[in-house]
């Protein structure tokens, strides 16, 4: 068995973040989930949430995500979303704009998702 994951997270446009890592946490419809090494496959929808990929003890990539998929099989994670958001990419105060001038509460969700990250970094 393995002791680490190779994770690769996917937007619609682009490959976000891709490497090693000791374990990951996302929240799915069905709950959050946990992947370390070793975990049987499994496939998830994702919900609206934030991802945590634990690269080691001092560094975690944090991605917010409105949504997608989840896969694993042979200690490979791929997150795919049609958007994604990583931690180093937020503005705090220009998502509060946004989620404030949100004419829906689907976008109101997508805004108060990514500002969670605020708290990641």
């Amino acid at each position: 068995m393995a002791s680490e994951l190779n994770v690769q997270v996917v937007a619609a446009d682009r490959s976000v973040w891709s490497g090693t890592a000791e374990s990951l946490v996302a929240k799915t419809t069905e709950g959050e989930i946990g992947i370390l090494a070793g975990h049987e496959p499994v496939l998830a929808l994702l919900a609206p949430g934030v991802v945590r990929v634990k690269v080691s003890a001092t560094e975690t990539v944090s991605a917010a995500v409105p949504g997608g998929f989840l896969s694993m099989s042979e200690d490979t994670v791929m997150v795919l979303a049609e958007q994604v958001t990583l931690a180093n990419e937020v503005n705090r105060s220009e998502l509060e704009r946004e989620r404030d001038a949100a004419e829906d509460d689907e976008s109101r969700r997508w805004a108060e998702t990514r500002l969670q990250l605020v708290a990641e970094r």
